[in-house]
């Protein structure tokens, strides 16, 4: 059986949470079986700078981090659920992929 594979990815979780749930009501509208959201590890950017501009004083840090959040939803293949899915209005800074794979 055929089904999309659905990878999100955001630094905003919340903006994942909804583009998931959007996901979710077309597959109980439908009747299409989802699997998801399963979360995958959240990857961790790190970067850390000296305060100071110089180089000159205590040896104080600024630390900054910024976490990228990723999901991934399984839907059963249905023409019409897929046409919908298409339609989700994708907020700015949401990475979105589908896939079509053999299950």
């Amino acid at each position: 059986m055929q089904k999309a594979r659905i990878k999100l990815a955001s630094a905003d979780i919340e903006k994942i949470n909804q583009v998931c749930e959007y996901i979710n009501g077309i597959a109980e509208k439908t009747g299409v079986n989802m699997r998801g959201p399963i979360p995958l590890p959240t990857k961790r950017l790190k970067v850390t700078t000296r305060k100071s501009p110089c180089g000159n004083g205590t040896a104080t840090w600024e630390r900054y981090e910024m976490r990228v959040h990723k999901r991934l939803i399984d839907l059963g293949l249905d023409e019409r659920a897929l046409r919908l899915v298409m339609r989700v209005p994708i907020p700015e800074g949401l990475n979105i992929e589908i896939v079509m794979v053999d299950g």
